[in-house]
């Protein structure tokens, strides 16, 4: 899986994840099928939390919640797309996440692949922004929240990306990432 991806810290010490390639292009809509094919090369692996010292797997129900959630269906345009190339940076987007929040289970559904409750973690991830040319012109910063279940095994398992929500300040211009 060839990914194109970089962890940048800013000044004030907020990590970002840069997500330098668009993947998942389109006029009018996401084509979820091909994210959701994607997602399942990540399926058996795990990454670490690193300010929790958290391991988060990625098991086989990813691909499909991420894909197809009720969160999903109701994103449009730009924060569809953005969804969609997140899970290019999935690794870096768990590795850097912040602010951990835990949550008991809301639905009976839930009793048995979230026996122990749900966490949500801050995370960000940048999409670039072409020029007419196919230059990268700046990138787009987008907050989001990691959804990661506890399962009944005693591990926790990533499972929705969701509140996307794009940054409203000045967005990166020019990055050098050959440093």
């Amino acid at each position: 899986m060839n990914r194109k991806v970089d962890v940048i810290e800013d000044p004030d010490g907020k990590k970002t994840v840069f997500i330098h390639d668009i993947k998942f292009k389109g006029k009018r809509t996401v084509n979820w099928d091909d994210v959701e094919a994607y997602l399942r090369n990540y399926v058996g692996t795990f990454f670490r939390i690193e300010d929790y010292n958290e391991v988060v797997y990625i098991g086989s129900d990813l691909p499909d919640e991420y894909a197809h959630s009720e969160y999903t269906k109701i994103l449009k345009g730009a924060n569809a797309k953005a969804k969609a190339n997140a899970a290019q940076g999935l690794p870096e987007m768990l590795e850097i996440a912040s602010n951990e929040r835990y949550e008991e289970n809301r639905k009976e559904k839930h009793s048995k692949d979230a026996k122990f409750g749900w966490y949500s973690y801050d995370s960000r991830f940048a999409l670039p922004v072409f020029k007419d040319s196919g230059e990268i012109e700046r990138y787009n910063v987008f907050h989001a929240a990691l959804l990661v279940r506890h399962d009944q095994d005693g591990n926790k398992y990533l499972y929705d990306v969701m509140k996307i929500k794009k940054e409203t300040s000045i967005p990166f211009q020019s990055v050098d990432f050959t440093q």
